[in-house]
């Protein structure tokens, strides 16, 4: 992301291709300075409603950056079901998550918005846990009001950290950042467990304890999003996810109830998924690919992806080879 100075029309220098750097001026010289993605992903909701989407790996994260959508999400849900063929009950490592972390943000130019769960434990876990997703790349973490075993928002048996635990949570997770700009999350599930009052209510706690955005998981109609963009004075998520308790809408009108963020966070999952169980039991039955070729990615497809010609320039040039 690079800037120039319009007063000394400092051009754009094409080596200074990091996503988060720009180009500063000042006394008639230019200088290199590197936006963190945490200001990249404030900048990116400052006049419109940014598309989240949530990939199934690294590699899908590229393909949703060329879609031109404008953020990325980790979910924990696809890395406890994709990963660890586990269901999403907070049963992933801190280490893991963080791994993952880093395998998104170094494999795209986009804000990595990471699914923290509950944060690993109490106010000082949750430290220890915004350390080490900042370090790994992070943009936003999301931290939840949920009690472990926590459970998909969307299911019904939740239950919830007192409103309290919960701004500890939020305040430590705040002094721990490095980069004031690294957005913090809260999630409140409230909606589902004890109705939409107190969702609002614990919103407007979560932002007083220092929350930088809202994400109410789990609203039951349009109606419900307006009234938290009405009365939250803070930037809001909603989430898209499918076969839950919140009515599909589109960016669209998510923008005009003046929300920040439309979640998709397992759509991608969901179709690839999908996708495989088709093509399994096609070889299955078939005991051949050959009618699968046509909605494949094909091999040359794949290796611009990768830059796999990229990767073979730089070994020639390492052992000082021209061509």
């Amino acid at each position: 992301m690079l800037r120039p100075d319009d007063e000394c029309n400092v051009p754009l220098v094409a080596a200074f291709d990091h996503p988060y750097d720009e180009v500063l001026s000042g006394c008639g010289s230019a200088k290199l300075m590197r936006i963190s993605p945490g200001q990249a992903l404030r900048e990116a909701v400052v006049d419109t409603t940014i598309r989240v989407v949530g990939p199934p790996n690294a590699l899908a994260a590229r393909l949703i950056e060329r879609s031109g959508c404008e953020a990325v999400y980790l979910s924990g849900a696809i890395l406890s079901a994709g990963v660890l063929a586990l269901p999403d009950v907070g049963l992933f490592t801190l280490s893991e998550l963080a791994q993952h972390t880093a395998y998104l943000a170094r494999s795209v130019s986009l804000p990595v918005i990471v699914d923290a769960d509950t944060g690993f434990g109490e106010a000082m876990n949750v430290e220890r846990t915004v350390v080490e997703l900042e370090g790994a790349g992070a943009a936003a973490i999301q931290l939840e009001d949920q009690e472990l075993p926590k459970r998909c928002g969307h299911l019904s048996g939740k239950s919830l950290v007192s409103a309290e635990t919960m701004c500890a949570k939020i305040r430590a997770a705040v002094a721990a950042k490095n980069d004031e700009s690294l957005v913090i999350i809260a999630r409140t599930d409230a909606r589902g467990v004890s109705g939409l009052d107190e969702a609002l209510e614990r919103a407007r706690m979560y932002v007083a304890a220092g929350a930088d955005w809202i994400f109410p998981e789990a609203l039951e109609s349009q109606e419900e999003f307006a009234r938290f963009a009405d009365e939250i004075d803070a930037p809001l998520i909603a989430n898209l996810t499918e076969f839950g308790k919140s009515p599909l809408l589109t960016v669209d009108e998510l923008a005009e109830l003046g929300y920040a963020a439309a979640l998709f966070p397992v759509t991608l999952f969901r179709v690839a998924m999908k996708a495989i169980e088709a093509a399994a039991a096609l070889i299955a039955v078939e005991g051949s690919q050959r009618d699968l070729l046509d909605v494949m990615q094909t091999r040359e497809e794949l290796y611009e992806l990768l830059d796999y010609q990229g990767f073979e320039a730089r070994d020639r040039a390492h052992f000082g080879i021209q061509r």
